[in-house]
């Protein structure tokens, strides 16, 4: 374990952006010491499926990037986004659902470009799109190139808007109205073909806060087209993807990762992750999944206690890397320390060393691009 964490780059860019992380930090009594540790195979993974990792943690106000350092082990990238939460990615474009904000970023570096011969990826925050404090949860790219995010407090979908906070777009049936009451704890998000198909929320409450009574087993996956719930019974549902051809579901509160049987609305789980499970990304056979260790303050009474307790296990946070054909765990990110929450993950394609900036780096303010002239520092 000792070698691996030394063979972690950590990067966070200017001095003035790490002063501003860690004052952030302490404010949020989060200024303890953080560690980062690697499997072996981990970045030999990453190399293998030519991608990167994106990660978010609300509870740090952090946008990991986690690439091939060129040099050789593991490159983490951190930002500062005030409760970082939602993620998308193609590769070229970044979306961010932060404190009252969503991000876009775009890649300005073109195939044979880099930065400092390291970043073969530069994403820098071009639109900003302020929405007030939503909890917004999932985000998403319609075809239209439209943002589509998870509006939790007002338990909808919704896209952002250039005179409003947002504009609603679906909410399920068992909602009667757009209103800022968290009711049924809307958050997952799987897009099909450009445009949102399934979501998930933690019960079918219809009163305010109604979902912390249903945290258990009221859990729910809803089709969107349709209206449908396909799948009922969960343990606070989270991050729905849609891949090759199965609709994967998180049952966090039970740490398993899993599919949903369309026809015989069952959830079918796959294998027991250990830890709170949000997050969910895919490469190949492999299911990148985020997890955080319990806030049991909130979180008390669900089944993940008991089977991490079976497991003789501690949770985790970080990212478990699992064979969708065989269920185990092959390779894995861990953060020990102040952090303990992971939102989201995001697999971005055909990169291997991303960076980003941030609002808070003297980057931001000099490194200027134009269509004829495509760096300029």
């Amino acid at each position: 374990m000792k070698n691996e964490v030394q063979e972690i780059d950590v990067s966070v860019g200017s001095a003035s952006e790490a002063s501003n992380i860690a004052a952030a930090e302490k404010a949020n009594n989060q200024n303890n010491k953080v560690t980062y540790s690697i499997s072996p195979g981990f970045v030999g993974m990453l190399a293998k499926l030519k991608v990167s990792i994106a990660v978010t943690s609300y509870q740090s106000g952090k946008l990991y990037l986690l690439g091939q350092n060129p040099k050789g082990g593991l490159m983490i990238n951190e930002r500062f986004f005030e409760k970082a939460m939602g993620l998308y990615s193609d590769g070229n474009t970044l979306l961010l659902a932060t404190l009252f904000q969503i991000q876009r970023f775009e890649n300005i570096l073109e195939k044979d470009q880099s930065v400092n011969n390291t970043h073969d990826a530069c994403y820098v925050p071009r639109i900003t799109h302020t929405t007030g404090v939503l909890d917004a949860h999932d985000v998403g790219l319609l075809t239209n190139g439209e943002i589509v995010f998870v509006n939790t407090r007002y338990n909808c979908l919704a896209t952002t808007s250039s005179r409003n906070s947002f504009t609603p777009v679906w909410k399920p049936q068992f909602i009667s109205q757009i209103v800022n009451e968290d009711r049924c704890h809307l958050n997952g998000m799987a897009m099909e073909n450009g445009k949102p198909r399934y979501v998930t929320a933690v019960s079918k409450s219809n009163t305010i806060d109604g979902w912390r009574d249903r945290r258990s087993n009221g859990g729910v996956v809803i089709d969107v087209e349709t209206n449908e719930i396909v799948c009922n019974g969960l343990s606070m549902p989270h991050s729905p993807r849609l891949f090759n051809g199965k609709l994967w579901v998180l049952n966090s509160g039970e740490g398993q990762v899993g599919w949903v049987d369309i026809e015989k609305k069952e959830f079918k789980p796959l294998t027991f992750c250990p830890g709170f499970a949000r997050g969910l990304a895919f490469s190949g056979k492999y299911a990148f999944v985020g997890l955080s260790k319990p806030r049991y303050q909130r979180f008390e009474g669900l089944q993940l206690d008991e089977k991490l307790k079976e497991a003789d296990s501690e949770a985790w946070c970080g990212v478990q890397v699992i064979d969708i054909e065989t269920g185990v765990c092959v390779e894995w990110f861990r953060i020990d320390g102040a952090v303990a929450e992971i939102y989201d993950t995001a697999v971005i394609p055909n990169v291997m060393c991303p960076m980003s900036l941030g609002f808070a780096s003297d980057e931001i303010r000099s490194l200027i691009t134009h269509s004829d002239l495509q760096l300029m520092v």
